[in-house]
């Protein structure tokens, strides 16, 4: 291996235990295969499905099962720079800052060859004699919440110069966001757009949907979403409504004329989210959904089979949807760093989960540094 600096042999991780339980062990320094690189972290934002992932198991699949008491490192939105390179890699230099997607399918399934590598079939089949190359670090392989990961080349993307490293781990959700743009169908400026749930997602699905001239961004949370709401309008939302102190889809139709919205791209999770989505988008409108629900949801399907309403899902940030988020950050079309609201050094990980889990001091998105600056709080970075 080809390395920048002396590697250790050990390095701190945080690994997952009994369900909400993290421990902080010594792990082994991975090594990098053919077409890997060893990443060693800078920064770890803290996703609302890592929440999930440490207290219920799922989306996560380690060895065949969940993920509790297999020495697993959960984290998935990272950035680092390169440390070290595996056989054969000369995409990237020793030193590289970068920031990673999520999958690397396995490359030899149907839904990879058609480059849907965030649907690989052989999802989780990463182990023992069952390994078809399938890696989702953080969800099936080791993640970020540590000092180093193995990262395949296919999932690296440059850092723009000049970008911090807290910002850098939201390249990965606007990515995400994006992603679930190219699914709409892809905007075209001047098409209308609403964004309901004002959390990291929606909030970059707002920046980017502005950033690609969507008119009008239509954003819509809770009372309780005050202070995203306001960041919201500054990534570039038009029109901001609240659930609980209008009726929504009223104002939706009345903001584009009766019509409804060529798309809306869901980030809620909330139960009756996609049936208010099929009363707000137009005949023959798209609806995306890139939340998890907690259970079923009920929803007017023949309305969506009348209104020839078209409704997708996404998983991740797929079809190299992260470094065209990349690119629109770089070149500052919008502000992606308000919705960066906390940050906590690894040591803290725990506290960081709970922070983001109780949304404490009006957390948005959490980042974990490897190193915090000396004699300056762990949480409640000034934006």
């Amino acid at each position: 291996m080809q390395q920048h600096s002396p590697i250790p042999e050990t390095m701190k991780a945080w690994v997952l235990a009994n369900p909400g339980e993290l421990r902080l062990v010594d792990k082994p320094v991975p090594r990098p295969g053919p077409a890997e690189v060893l990443v060693r972290i800078g920064a770890t934002a803290v996703c609302g499905t890592d929440l999930e992932v440490i207290s219920h198991g799922e989306p996560a699949l380690i060895q065949g099962g969940l993920p509790f008491n297999r020495n697993f490192t959960p984290g998935h939105e990272y950035m680092g720079t390169v440390a070290g390179l595996g056989p054969g890699v000369d995409e990237f230099e020793l030193g590289a800052r970068i920031a990673v997607e999520i999958h690397a399918g396995c490359g030899r399934c149907e839904r990879c060859r058609e480059g849907m590598y965030t649907a690989c079939l052989n999802y989780g089949m990463n182990y023992g004699e069952h390994d078809k190359g399938h890696r989702a670090n953080g969800f099936t392989t080791d993640g970020g919440f540590a000092e180093y990961a193995v990262n395949h080349v296919n999932t690296l993307v440059r850092v723009p110069a000049g970008m911090s490293d807290e910002e850098a781990t939201l390249i990965v959700t606007a990515g995400t966001a994006l992603y679930g743009i190219d699914a709409l169908g892809g905007l075209i400026a001047g098409q209308s757009i609403v964004v309901t749930g004002p959390g990291p997602i929606g909030l970059m699905s707002v920046g980017v949907a502005r950033a690609l001239g969507a008119d009008p961004v239509i954003l819509i949370g809770t009372r309780q979403d005050r202070r995203r709401l306001d960041i919201g309008r500054q990534l570039g939302a038009n029109e901001i409504l609240t659930v609980g102190e209008e009726d929504v889809i009223a104002a939706v139709q009345r903001i584009t004329g009766g019509k409804g919205v060529h798309y809306v791209q869901e980030c809620s999770g909330a139960p009756g989210a996609l049936d208010d989505a099929a009363r707000m988008v137009s005949r023959g409108g798209r609806i995306c959904l890139a939340a998890f629900p907690k259970g079923p949801v009920l929803v007017d399907v023949a309305r969506l089979v009348r209104n020839n309403i078209y409704v997708f899902g996404i998983r991740g940030e797929g079809r190299s949807a992260t470094r065209r988020a990349a690119a629109l950050m770089a070149q500052k079309r919008f502000p992606a760093h308000l919705v960066h609201t906390h940050s906590f050094p690894l040591e803290q990980v725990p506290a960081a989960i709970r922070y983001a889990g109780e949304r404490i001091e009006d957390a948005i998105k959490i980042v974990v540094k490897m190193q915090v600056e000396r004699n300056k709080p762990c949480q409640g970075r000034p934006s």
